[in-house]
């Protein structure tokens, strides 16, 4: 069994979590606030980095952010066992490619907390998004479910949605019936039409993309991303001085706009050269500079 010595997660008891993390060619910055207007953070983020260098070496670093649900204390339950989950099984688990191992992963974790809410009648219809990237060398490979959502910021490049969201409102938008300003007032905003955790299967989006020197990486919950609009995500992400810094302006941009629900960061900084690794099947690969018809086309199909 692999032996991940380096587990972050938070927060505790619901309340706010921080943390900084520095390794040869990347670091990462987590941060979680309940908000203005929730009494109880229901989010949860986790870093793990394997102290063994081999394992590290085979399996990389996992970053994840996951957005709770399901009454007075089921979300911020599900949220943790799904990120606890997904650790454990990531690390362990024989499947050949990361793809497979990452979406097995989730697949457990779905599992694990459909079956606390049907053993345990208080946390009936409990669930959460989950937005998990794995490091490996110059690839990153993310897993997708719900409408957490993770960007890539490029030097010279717009700010680059890497996931799709799994809500009613998002597929409209894909769908040309309402736009994205539209979207962000809407009525039905967030109710997601995927989960892990709320049915006994559930489908994991898988992606993969090609890292450079530079790039900044962003793994957030919709209470961000549902008020601090993708410009001023760039805007900050390109300005910040540290990758502390620039959490800290996403959370205080979110606060200033009322922040109605929690608020839950994870910043990735590919600060070195990182090490020349194959590309593994089973992900669809997407690439930043390919804009405009490529983006329509990927929006379209999705």
């Amino acid at each position: 069994m692999a032996v991940i010595s380096q587990t972050h997660t938070g927060p505790e008891k619901g309340g706010n979590y921080e943390f900084h993390w520095c390794g040869s060619f990347i670091e990462a910055h987590l941060i979680s606030d309940v908000g203005k207007k929730r009494s109880r953070n229901e989010d949860s983020c986790a870093l793990c980095v394997p102290d063994d260098r081999q394992t590290l070496s085979d399996r990389g670093i996992l970053l994840a952010v996951a957005d709770g649900m399901g009454g007075v204390s089921g979300g911020d339950f599900a949220s943790r066992l799904a990120l606890q989950t997904l650790a454990e099984e990531y690390y362990t688990r024989r499947e050949p490619t990361t793809p497979a191992r990452l979406s097995e992963s989730v697949s457990q974790a779905n599992r694990r907390i459909f079956q606390e809410a049907e053993n345990h009648p208080e946390y009936y219809g409990m669930g959460t998004t989950m937005s998990a990237m794995l490091i490996m060398g110059d690839h990153a490979y993310i897993a997708q479910v719900g409408d957490s959502r993770v960007y890539l910021l490029r030097k010279s490049e717009r700010i680059w949605q890497i996931t799709d969201d799994h809500s009613l409102v998002a597929e409209q938008v894909r769908n040309g019936y309402i736009s994205e300003q539209e979207a962000r007032t809407h009525s039905l905003k967030n109710l997601i039409t995927r989960a892990v955790g709320t049915k006994e299967a559930v489908t994991v989006d898988l992606f993969a993309v090609q890292l450079k020197q530079g790039d900044t990486l962003l793994i957030c919950s919709d209470g961000l991303s549902n008020v601090v609009e993708d410009s001023e995500l760039a805007k900050a992400m390109s300005e910040g001085d540290s990758l502390q810094a620039i959490a800290r302006v996403l959370v205080g941009r979110a606060l200033q706009a009322g922040a109605p629900d929690n608020v839950t960061a994870v910043l990735i900084r590919i600060t070195g050269t990182p090490p020349r690794t194959r590309l593994e099947p089973g992900a669809q690969k997407v690439s930043p500079t390919r804009t405009g018809l490529f983006g329509a086309l990927r929006k379209l199909i999705s």
